[in-house]
């Protein structure tokens, strides 16, 4: 796991699971996240894209058929290729 301490990041890409942020701030950025264990002290994020995989995205897409979260305005890429596969 890396470790990112007092960071700024702007239009960056990172696989949660991998990352251990400590006083950082994410702007624009694209965040992957498959459901695992991950860290988060004093993080602040702006903007930025979360892309559900695996077990992670199957939970969510399992609260939007029952109601408990709304469903996105729009659909993410990888959801909608999901989808088309599934109709």
């Amino acid at each position: 796991m890396t470790r990112y301490d007092n960071q700024q990041f702007k239009s960056k890409t990172f696989v949660v699971e991998e990352c251990y942020f400590i006083n950082c701030t994410l702007s624009e950025c694209d965040l992957f996240f498959s459901g695992g264990d991950s860290e988060w002290i004093n993080t602040t994020f702006h903007n930025c894209r979360w892309h559900w995989r695996g077990p992670a995205g199957a939970t969510i897409r399992l609260a939007q058929l029952l109601g408990m979260l709304k469903e996105p305005t729009t659909i993410p890429v990888e959801l909608q290729k999901l989808n088309s596969k599934l109709n």
